[in-house]
């Protein structure tokens, strides 16, 4: 009896993984063309080819899934291969805010702002806190460290922000790239000078 359900659960798991993917695609791909986080729960369920229950079941409601749908479009394309070099990470992060502006122009102007820059911030604050953790070695204690890297976080995500928002168009990632490792040579000038 064991043995059946072992063999079935994998393709029960893939079904599983299929339909989140085809959600949270469709959730993207729907959310970036009409410039809007309020697209109907029907037509994203209709575009994954999936039942409403069945996005209900994953997700809960469709702002679980646009959280979700841009966490994994986050990890996907930008933290699974983000470069070791600073410049070439901060290209990276630009090009890829920059090629899914509308999606995520659409969450950070809904009611979803709050809860993408929370869930943002939790995917960006562990590069920051190693980044500090190198610039200062001992000279901060722990709590110091983590209050440093979330100060960081929240400052370079408004300033992301501002740009996905408000930017010109098209967004220019090489010339935000330069504003970003200039504000990055004053921050580190700034937090790694001697105290009097």
């Amino acid at each position: 009896m064991r043995a059946d359900w072992t063999t079935e659960a994998p393709a029960k798991d893939r079904r599983v993984r299929r339909s989140r993917a085809a959600l949270m695609r469709a959730a993207v791909d729907l959310v970036s063309e009409r410039d809007s986080a309020a697209v109907p729960v029907s037509e994203i369920a209709e575009a994954a080819d999936v039942s409403r229950q069945v996005l209900y079941q994953q997700f809960g409601d469709r702002d679980a899934l646009l959280l979700e749908a841009a966490l994994d479009l986050v990890r996907r394309e930008l933290l699974d291969d983000l470069p070791d070099d600073e410049r070439a990470s901060m290209l990276a992060l630009a090009r890829h805010f920059a090629a899914h502006r509308r999606f995520y122009r659409a969450l950070l102007t809904s009611s979803s702002a709050f809860a993408l820059n929370k869930a943002l911030t939790g995917l960006f604050l562990p590069l920051n806190r190693q980044h500090v953790t190198q610039l200062l070695g001992s000279r901060l204690d722990a709590r110091g460290v983590e209050d440093l890297a979330a100060f960081l976080t929240g400052g370079a995500a408004a300033v992301v922000n501002t740009w996905v928002i408000e930017g010109p168009e098209p967004l220019d990632p090489e010339e935000f790239t330069g504003r970003l490792m200039r504000i990055r040579t004053v921050v580190t000038a700034t937090i790694t000078k001697e105290p009097r």
